[in-house]
């Protein structure tokens, strides 16, 4: 029995609709093929009909007039005008989500909070309407941001900003200057996730999905990604860096579970779902979702498609697909993009295209942006022809499209002639890169952190960044009369491990920093220069900038000059996700002022100076207690998550402090700094034998977030104050008769928590 031939419509006018259109044609079970409005190169393959993919009661009447079996949606603006709708209730069976189940692509805030809900891996984010809280919200965050217009904006509503003016300006282009239209009303701010950015689509009926081969895109204008962003420039699949388990991953995390989570909101899922995924150290992670097919992704993955593609799209209009054997070619295909001039701010249109009537062996040229004026063919878009050629590996395809290409002709063409060379690069260029050392990731990283580092410079640096050894002139010194130098080196410890689970370096930079000056400040001392040391399996550059700009702001605030440091890459030392980091501070004081000050007595009391959470100390016991806890979730004792509290950086108490301690006849007698060891260890380090301190619990108030700790590992409290501050970071001893002046003369508000008593030079908690 011969199977019923279908009449189809083709919705689109675009490359990615011709590609449909194309692959359709080849099908021994097509009868009509009709393509509202089509193009030039769609018109070769069936009837065109010059209907707009917006007019919905016009298309919905076309398919009743055309006897249409099937109706193929190709652009995201016609689902979001409820053309799905209207063709299913017409009776016409459909493939392309509806309305509802395409917002999680028309609604960038909807597809985010989906994915929360659905416990999808994507980037941090946050939804605004207001302004003003959008642009309070760029200065509090500690990572790169993306922004994102919620609504449709052609594939181009992205914002990279490069640094947090650009990302201010950028918001205002968005929900001022509507620089995307209504689209930016609402505006979408999310963490900028790094890795290899791939195309995974999907065949879906609502409950089974089929993917398909991985892709790979180039959005920015020009080679070398870089120029403006566009709708893409040109394309290739499969994606060498989507490799089979990498795949099998994304179905496992990102695709089946959106699709059965649309699902079970009522919003079952039909057509092509789209997931561009970032694959970050972590795994992939969800950069968006489309409701359609991709362009210019279309134009690489549909001739790679072995099985007949029309009963591939009707088993999914009827919820067959389970059914339905979806095999796929060997080989790879490569799409380059040719545009018109001055795309995409302002493309010029008109120009006559050549060469078009010339065939391509195992390849194909897609209209894209083209119409027929006295009987030739001409350009009308910005993107004008996407030109795709297959083979049996990726570099005979990419040869084979740019030597099409070289037939082609209109006035002003533009294309990247870059197209999969990140696939095509040579994976060892260097005995370094053999053994998993990327010299280029190195020098790009000093590239970005080269401004930070300079911005904390003074003249008394005379060689830093760049330099074998940085240079310090000794005459900054001068007005000291006995200087003496002072040094300590550190690190942050295992609260990197909770950064990088997190993937929130900004702080860490200010922890190392906080610290170190912290310790030298003990002894009386104030900072001079700083250098730092990061080690890591594998150098990103951009990790390691957000670190060390970290580190330069916390040196900016403190006066303290970052004269430079070490970036280690170590593959086989350091797990690949894994880094450490570390740093040596110098400092100098006059020798009169040196602390501890040998004239402590029993009596002296001990001022308590508040901490900004567990700093750097205690985080091993964190990571115990809290194995396995959302540190994203929102906690309400907290007012904010978890993993927002273990994070606060250290607190800094140089500017606090050092106008005391410099002044003449300070009242400061000693400083202890509680670091590892909490009281118990670190207040004993600046008291002279004979001497010992008791601490009267209960003076000053726990924040939350260490009865929480307490709470949740069930820790004594004893054992708390070993291993914690408790909310104090820094304890300062002074004379009782002068406490009330230091009290007074500091501004915030501090606690008495014990004194100096005779006897062992130990801590007694009361």
């Amino acid at each position: 029995m011969t199977e019923k031939r279908l009449n189809v419509l083709v919705v689109g006018s675009g490359g990615r609709e011709h590609a449909l259109a194309w692959k359709i044609a080849q099908s021994s079970r097509l009868g009509h093929l009709v393509c509202a409005p089509g193009n030039p190169g769609m018109a070769a393959l069936g009837e065109n009909i010059s209907i707009p993919a917006l007019g919905v009661d016009a298309l919905s009447a076309l398919a009743h007039r055309k006897q249409i079996d099937l109706a193929v949606i190709g652009p995201e603006a016609a689902l979001e005008a409820g053309l799905s709708d209207a063709l299913r209730a017409a009776g016409v069976a459909v493939f392309g989500p509806s309305r509802a189940a395409a917002r999680i692509e028309t609604s960038k805030a909807f597809a985010k909070d989906f994915m929360a809900r659905h416990n999808i891996p994507t980037a941090r984010y946050a939804v605004f309407q207001d302004l003003q809280a959008a642009h309070a919200h760029l200065d509090r965050v500690d990572y790169p941001v993306v922004l994102k217009a919620s609504g449709l904006a052609s594939g181009k509503g992205v914002l990279l900003p490069a640094s947090l003016a650009e990302a201010h300006a950028a918001l205002d282009s968005l929900m001022i200057h509507l620089a995307y239209g209504e689209a930016g009303r609402e505006v979408v701010i999310e963490e900028r996730l790094q890795g290899e950015e791939v195309s995974l689509l999907a065949f879906c009926d609502g409950q089974t999905l089929r993917p398909m081969p991985a892709a790979q895109d180039h959005k920015r204008l020009l080679d070398g990604d870089q120029g403006p962003n566009t709708g893409g420039m040109g394309a290739y699949a499969p994606a060498p860096a989507a490799t089979p388990e990498i795949i099998e991953r994304a179905v496992r995390e990102v695709l089946q579970p959106a699709l059965d989570g649309l699902r079970a909101e009522g919003l079952p899922f039909c057509g092509a779902l789209y997931a561009g995924l970032m694959l970050t150290a972590e795994g992939p992670k969800v950069l968006e979702f489309n409701a359609r097919f991709g362009d210019p992704e279309t134009q690489v993955i549909l001739p790679l498609l072995e099985s007949d593609l029309l009963e591939v799209l009707e088993a999914c209009a009827l919820g067959k697909l389970n059914e339905t054997e979806v095999r796929w070619k060997s080989g790879a295909a490569a799409c380059v993009v040719l545009a018109a001039p001055g795309y995409p701010e302002h493309p010029q249109v008109g120009q006559v295209i050549l060469g078009l009537e010339k065939p391509i062996q195992n390849g194909a040229v897609f209209h894209a942006g083209t119409a027929l004026a006295f009987k030739h063919t001409t350009s009308i878009g910005g993107r004008v022809l996407g030109v795709t050629c297959w083979a049996e590996n990726l570099p005979s395809a990419v040869q084979s499209a740019y030597q099409a290409i070289e037939g082609i002709h209109f006035d002003g063409m533009q294309y990247r002639h870059d197209i999969a060379a990140r696939a095509l690069k040579p994976a060892s260029v260097s005995a370094y890169a053999a053994a998993g050392v990327n010299i280029d990731a190195g020098n790009r990283a000093v590239a970005l952190m080269s401004q930070a580092v300079r911005s904390t410079y003074s003249p008394a640096v005379l060689a830093g960044i760049g330099a074998f050894g940085g240079l310090f002139d000794a005459a900054a010194l001068g007005d000291l009369r006995q200087p003496v130098l002072v040094a300590s080196t550190d690190g942050v410890g295992t609260k990197v491990k909770l950064a990088a689970q997190l993937r929130r370096y900004g702080s860490i930079g200010a922890d190392l920093v906080n610290h170190c000056i912290n310790d030298i400040l003990v002894q009386g001392a104030r900072p001079l220069f700083f250098l730092d040391y990061f080690a890591s399996a594998s150098i990103d550059p951009e990790i390691v900038a957000t670190v060390v700009g970290g580190l330069a702001a916390a040196c900016r605030e403190t006066g303290v000059a970052l004269l430079g440091g070490e970036t280690a890459e170590m593959p086989g030392v350091y797990q690949p996700t894994e880094f450490d980091l570390a740093g040596t501070i110098v400092g100098a004081l006059d020798r009169e002022r040196m602390l501890p000050h040998p004239d402590l007595h029993p009596g002296d009391v001990l001022i308590g100076l508040r901490s900004s959470g567990p700093h750097t100390n205690g985080y091993s016991l964190i990571r115990r207690v809290f194995s396995g806890a959302d540190l994203t979730a929102y906690v309400p004792e907290l007012n904010g998550s978890l993993g927002d509290a273990l994070l606060a950086p250290h607190r800094c108490y140089l500017n606090l402090l050092i106008g005391l301690i410099e002044q003449p006849d300070s009242p400061i007698r000693a400083l202890a700094h509680l670091t590892g060891g909490g009281f118990i260890e670190n207040i004993p380090r600046v008291l002279p034998q004979g001497l010992g301190a008791q601490i009267q619990r209960g003076t000053w108030p726990v924040p939350p977030l260490f009865q929480l700790i307490q709470r949740q590992g069930r820790i004594e409290s004893s054992e708390m104050h070993r291993v914690f501050n408790m909310g104090i970071g820094m304890v300062a001893v002074v004379s009782p008769d002068r406490a009330a002046e230091v009290q007074s003369a500091l501004p915030e508000e501090t606690w008495i928590v014990g004194q100096l008593v005779a006897g062992e030079r130990r801590v007694e908690l009361l």
